[in-house]
């Protein structure tokens, strides 16, 4: 159950009309609310800031819309937050204002590229065209899903009931690309209707999570049983190896057809993740390893688009060569770039809106958003904004610790890991450490889909860290159990602390 005390002492209590809820409940509670409310505020204040730093340094005087976008941010801030401590009040205090915080760091730079790609590129450019106007609506439209599935999942195993019709779903939004995508900048990732473009596999990565969470824990018992040991590895049995196969057989199938090596990555990293988590059989991984470096070598041996990845990885610097002397497929400089604006930045970065990070051209405000970070706003900025990624991904996972249900933990472990995924393999390419994927940074880069699928992400997380907040509370009979609390200080005495669950 999820209420403080189900029991008969608050059924005397509802007779008596008296509350139902302990004093130190309600307290507790509302401490972790008001840190929330704060620290909202404290992000809009951080974002307005930024907006106002770009306006003086580009034009010597603020922007004029400067007051509008910081009452639209606010607003939409802390309506989701009146909706958390409404629907979601025992929920993790740090996830929404993170949240509201790398979004409305993405604006301002997404605003900020507008201005510089209007200034450097001819308006018959389709990259002088701004941006920011439609980011700002689909995070509007994020926000609102955010508070749509707060209102209407009242708990995160409602999710179990649909999780095959989901599957379904999602295997086949995951697939449409391939047969009615359209090829942009070598990828077949969108499906565009009209003047939308659609990424599916954006919301296919949450609607997977839900389906493996279920699967795995339906399944996890058989899935840990130990096969053979070889060279001293405890492999999986023969016969449980079928939904990795599958799973591995559907990602090849994304990255040959395709060419989305982001999204295959992610799909099948999260998987052999998560069935480490459930089973904590190293061999999972292994397995998982030795099938993602053999489609990933067989696709890179077939794939030009794949095969020229690689070579601007290895050699980014090869794109200034004479076009007779660069290696095939050696289409675009990005990657060397990229290299250069972080080298600019040095330590503390030039400064908001003293960057060239334009000359990366339309992938600026996408893929390598995160080098205007490093150039104008340095080292320190880019630690600072990989520092706010590890926290949020950090909350998700604790609150998956702390959840009772199986289920639960499976599913905030997953989505947590998708986050962790997306950004390991974003932030990799563009820094050079591995190939680039192509994907968008979560809730920093410009791109419908990616800002409305994390802002879902977000909804579920919050949703799972409010019961296991309500966990932290619950009575255990007269025992007493005092924990530390996960945000603001030790916890209110008297709350039941849940013993460890096998996951």
């Amino acid at each position: 159950m999820d209420g403080y005390d189900d029991g008969p002492a608050r059924a005397r209590r509802r007779r008596r009309g008296g509350p139902t809820t302990p004093p130190w409940v309600r307290a507790w509670v509302a401490r972790r609310r008001n840190t929330e409310l704060l620290l909202v505020l404290f992000a809009t204040a951080i974002v307005t800031a930024g907006h106002a730093v770009v306006g003086l340094t580009l034009y010597g005087r603020l922007p004029t819309g400067l007051p509008a976008h910081a009452l639209g941010l606010g607003t939409l801030a802390v309506a989701a937050h009146l909706v958390v401590r409404g629907f979601a009040r025992h929920a993790d205090p740090l996830i929404l204002p993170i949240t509201v915080l790398l979004t409305g760091l993405g604006l301002v730079l997404v605003d900020r590229l507008d201005q510089a790609y209007a200034a450097h590129f001819p308006a018959t450019d389709g990259q002088s065209l701004p941006v920011a106007p439609d980011q700002v609506r689909w995070t509007v439209i994020g926000v609102l899903l955010l508070i749509a599935t707060l209102l209407v999942l009242r708990h995160h195993r409602i999710l179990q009931r649909y999780t095959y019709l989901g599957m379904a779903v999602a295997m086949l939004l995951l697939m449409a690309p391939a047969f009615f995508g359209e090829d942009i900048y070598g990828a077949k990732r969108w499906i565009v209707v009209g003047s939308l473009s659609v990424q599916p596999g954006e919301f296919v990565k949450v609607m997977i999570v839900v389906f493996f969470a279920s699967y795995l824990m339906a399944n996890r018992d058989a899935l840990a049983l130990v096969g053979r040991r070889v060279l001293g590895v405890a492999l999986p049995r023969g016969r449980n190896v079928g939904p990795i196969l599958l799973v591995w057989a559907v990602s090849l199938v994304v990255l040959f057809y395709e060419r989305d090596l982001g999204t295959s990555l992610i799909f099948f990293g999260v998987f052999v993740a998560m069935l480490y988590i459930a089973t904590g059989r190293i061999g999972w991984l292994v397995f998982g390893a030795l099938l993602a470096v053999l489609g990933t070598v067989t696709v890179a041996a077939t794939q030009e688009h794949v095969q020229g990845r690689v070579r601007a990885w290895l050699d980014p610097m090869a794109a200034f060569l004479p076009p007779d002397q660069q290696p095939p497929g050696m289409v675009s400089d990005q990657a060397a770039q990229a290299l250069f604006s972080f080298g600019a930045g040095e330590l503390t970065g030039t400064g908001l809106g003293q960057g060239h990070s334009y000359l990366v051209r339309f992938a600026g405000r996408s893929d390598f958003i995160l080098t205007t970070v490093g150039e104008e706003l340095g080292l320190l900025g880019v630690t600072l904004v990989l520092l706010l990624y590890a926290l949020l991904v950090e909350r998700g996972i604790r609150a998956g610790l702390t959840t009772p249900d199986p289920f639960g933990k499976l599913l905030a472990a997953g989505l947590s890991t998708v986050l962790a995924l997306q950004v390991f393999v974003i932030v990799g390419g563009v820094t050079g450490l591995i190939p680039l994927t192509g994907k968008a940074l979560p809730f920093l880069a410009q791109g419908g889909s990616s800002t409305v699928a994390n802002w879902l992400l977000v909804a579920l997380l919050i949703r799972v860290s409010d019961r296991a907040g309500r966990a932290m509370t619950e009575p255990a009979g007269n025992a007493t159990i005092i924990t530390q609390a996960v945000a603001d200080g030790p916890s209110p005495r008297g709350h039941r602390q849940d013993r460890p669950d096998p996951l």
